[in-house]
């Protein structure tokens, strides 16, 4: 039995790629997760690999328990949306895992040239404290036991995503 995504994609997502691809690539992760920086490097080779036949959707799954910086790399990443700098800000936090105290976040908030104090004030919103948690119960609803999990134009992927495994099965349905 297949497991399917239970909240469809909706324009409010972070979403890189044509709406209208062949191929949707749902991931629910956590900045802090290291087999999160592993699939990042892994979801840019789909990305180049694959081209205008895929869309990507990252949604948050922070796993606080065993990753304390996950949810307030969250909600810095949500904060840098709300500036218009999404893809920038998630970047920066799966290229620097091991540095996401509050005064990195704030440094790479910096960097981007975000307007410092609405970010202070955004990463306090209980809005966006909000949406993470919609993301994550999405995520449980979703059969997410873990991060990284992948999502396949609504199927819950269990094959093997590193190694190019990912790359070749997607490859094998365009």
């Amino acid at each position: 039995m297949t497991i399917q995504l239970k909240n469809a994609v909706n324009q409010r997502e972070h979403i890189q790629g044509i709406r209208t691809a062949k191929i949707e690539l749902v991931e629910y992760g956590d900045y802090q997760c290291p087999s999160c920086g592993d699939s990042y490097l892994v979801v840019k080779e789909v990305l180049l690999e694959l081209g205008n036949n895929v869309v990507f959707i990252f949604r948050n799954f922070p796993l606080t328990e065993i990753h304390p910086d996950a949810f307030d790399a969250a909600l810095a990443a949500e904060a840098a949306a709300l500036q218009n700098k999404f893809w920038e800000m998630y970047d920066l936090l799966f290229q620097n895992q091991a540095f996401l105290s509050e005064n990195d976040l704030f440094s790479y908030a910096g960097r981007l040239g975000l307007d410092l104090e609405r970010f202070r004030q955004d990463v306090q919103s209980p809005a966006l404290a909000a949406k993470i948690e919609a993301d994550i119960n999405s995520g449980l609803k979703s059969g997410v036991g873990g991060t990284p999990s992948f999502y396949i134009n609504g199927e819950k992927f269990d094959g093997d995503w590193e190694n190019n495994g990912l790359v070749e099965y997607l490859k094998g349905l365009v």
